[in-house]
């Protein structure tokens, strides 16, 4: 039997074995099986770092536990759900990595709006297409957040925002920043809203290209990692955009072409 100790200014419990059943989210459901598809509103996610979740919590986010180190014990705020603690090394076999920031949250996961809603206050959406590398969906993220994008939307083939390390890369901004998941292109065209795709082909034009500045409503699209926007994605798009480059270099990682689109569309 695992040994417990609980301790009475808040809901502690220190383990000492990795077996507790309350522990399967942290150490051995998988991001799909936390996402749980057919029982959407049992979903949960994983939140690190003290200040990435209490961004989350101040966005109306739901805990369901903690996990931290005993050192942090006292950072960690009460909310009423249990707190499990225990040794560094411990705690770096229960989830398989360090934890860096000393905390864990397990959360509920939202309910989340449709893209149309999402759409209907919004002027400048960001649309990442096959973006599976999490950190480069955080760190997309960031860059919306910092740089003026009203929203986000992502095909159902990207990395969820809600997996642990975008969390983290985004500094919690993907508690902030409305966003949905993206089924039809159309969706934006019967929102009033141009296309536009970030990539390099023939009918590029600059980024800085006077016949931008007099689109109202505009989604910049990003595509995967590795190869780019799809050409039925490029066939439809209103406007294929490229950023302007020197010494022979034709691209950026996905996340700072973003940063630099955004810096300069949502002027």
């Amino acid at each position: 039997m695992p040994f417990f100790a609980i301790f009475a200014a808040m809901n502690v419990v220190k383990i000492d074995n990795l077996e507790v059943p309350e522990l399967a989210p942290y150490a051995r459901l998988t991001e799909a099986q936390l996402r749980n598809r057919l029982h959407p509103e049992a979903g949960l996610f994983i939140c690190e770092s003290l200040k990435v979740i209490g961004v989350a919590l101040a966005a109306g986010m739901v805990p369901e536990s903690f996990l931290c180190e005993e050192k942090f014990l006292a950072a960690v705020p009460d909310c009423g759900v249990p707190v499990f603690c225990g040794e560094r090394g411990l705690l770096a076999q229960l989830t398989g990595y360090e934890l860096s920031r000393g905390v864990l949250c397990c959360m509920r996961r939202p309910v989340l709006p449709t893209a149309s809603e999402v759409l209907l206050k919004a002027r400048r959406v960001a649309v990442l297409d096959g973006v599976v590398n999490s950190e480069n969906t955080g760190a997309i993220f960031r860059a919306a957040a910092a740089l003026g994008v009203d929203a986000v939307l992502l095909t159902r083939t990207c990395c969820d925002p809600l997996n642990r390390r975008a969390c983290r890369v985004s500094m919690g901004t993907v508690f902030q920043l409305p966003w949905a998941w993206l089924d039809s292109y159309s969706q934006l065209r019967d929102n009033g809203f141009a296309v536009v795709s970030l990539a390099l082909t023939d009918r590029s034009v600059p980024l800085d290209d006077p016949s931008l500045r007099g689109l109202q409503r505009m989604a910049l699209v990003l595509g995967t990692e590795g190869d780019g926007l799809s050409p039925e994605v490029l066939a439809m798009s209103d406007r294929v955009v490229r950023i302007p480059m020197q010494r022979g270099v034709d691209s950026l990682n996905v996340a700072a072409a973003a940063a630099v689109a955004f810096y300069e569309l949502c002027k």
